[in-house]
């Protein structure tokens, strides 16, 4: 018997919050061979994301508007581009 034929089986998922717990506890290579496993870059796929609700002073948001006008974004965006900045420089120390 080969290896791949001694893979698990993997189970019907109801949802796909159901498969995600699944996965997050189970081993993959108890289910999968990844020996044939090709690269493969999804380059259209967004990152999930989440409302979330954050209080700024006024003269904050009216600065950021600013700045984002001059870069002829949105304001929302040039708020997540300055987060995603620092968090990078931060985890990088």
């Amino acid at each position: 018997m080969t290896e791949s034929e001694m893979k698990k089986k993997i189970p019907e998922f109801a949802n796909e919050a159901e498969e995600r717990l699944f996965w997050q506890k189970n081993d993959s290579s108890d289910y999968l061979d990844w020996s044939d496993a090709e690269e493969a870059v999804f380059s259209k796929l967004k990152p999930t994301t989440r409302t979330i609700s954050i209080r700024l002073p006024e003269s904050m948001i009216e600065d950021l508007k600013l700045l984002a006008n001059k870069r002829d974004v949105p304001y929302q965006s040039l708020l997540k581009i300055f987060l995603s900045e620092r968090i990078d420089s931060e985890l990088r120390y």
